[in-house]
């Protein structure tokens, strides 16, 4: 009878401990592992990025350098020429270059340029409103009233000392708003006569 009770005891005390083991439960797959094609929802897509043309894909216009010539106010009223002195400006490519320079002129000196003593002298002009060479010879009409006042430097000396920087200009012939020079002929430069002193 003994050896029945430590039987059952033998058999309860493994039973009791069968019922202490944990069971093993299913574990978790670490994210290393999981299949490729699941993403959580804060993952980032796997397409790659739209990317945006940068502004330098943009085409932007060609430019190219001329000079632009206005009076020195320091050498004019020292007496010391040449009273014209040039400065750099830069327009598009494809323009035509004298037409360009003569614009720039008239736009005057920029604030800086004035500071150091450049002015745009113009007599009563404001532009011009035709520019044509032909055979050597440029013909500039200009716009605006003449009032040259009787000076003996006008805005014909900055038109002449910036168009005759072209090779293909020789002479110059300025034309008043009226259409008028004094010397419409030949292979001469010609003013209108209100710039005549």
């Amino acid at each position: 009878m003994r050896e029945a009770w430590r039987i059952a005891a033998l058999v309860l005390l493994l039973v009791g401990l069968a019922a202490c083991t944990p069971t093993p439960t299913p574990t978790a797959t670490p994210a290393a592992a999981q299949s490729p094609t699941r993403q959580s929802p804060t993952a980032a897509p796997t397409t790659a990025p739209t990317v945006a043309p940068s502004p330098a894909a943009t085409a932007t216009p060609a430019t190219v350098k001329v000079t632009v010539y206005f009076t020195d106010r320091n050498r004019f009223n020292a007496g010391t020429p040449p009273f014209e002195v040039g400065v750099e400006r830069r327009v598009p490519a494809g323009a035509n270059l004298p037409e360009a320079v003569l614009t720039e002129f008239f736009k005057g000196p920029t604030a800086a340029e004035q500071a150091q003593g450049l002015e745009g002298i113009t007599s009563g002009f404001t532009g011009f409103s035709a520019l044509k060479v032909q055979d050597g010879v440029a013909r500039v009409y200009l716009s605006g009233a003449c009032q040259s006042n009787g000076a003996t430097y006008t805005v014909a000396q900055p038109i002449l000392k910036n168009l005759l920087q072209f090779q293909e200009i020789k002479h110059v012939k300025i034309y008043d708003a009226d259409g008028t020079t004094e010397d419409p002929d030949g292979p001469t430069n010609s003013i209108p006569v209100c710039l005549e002193p």
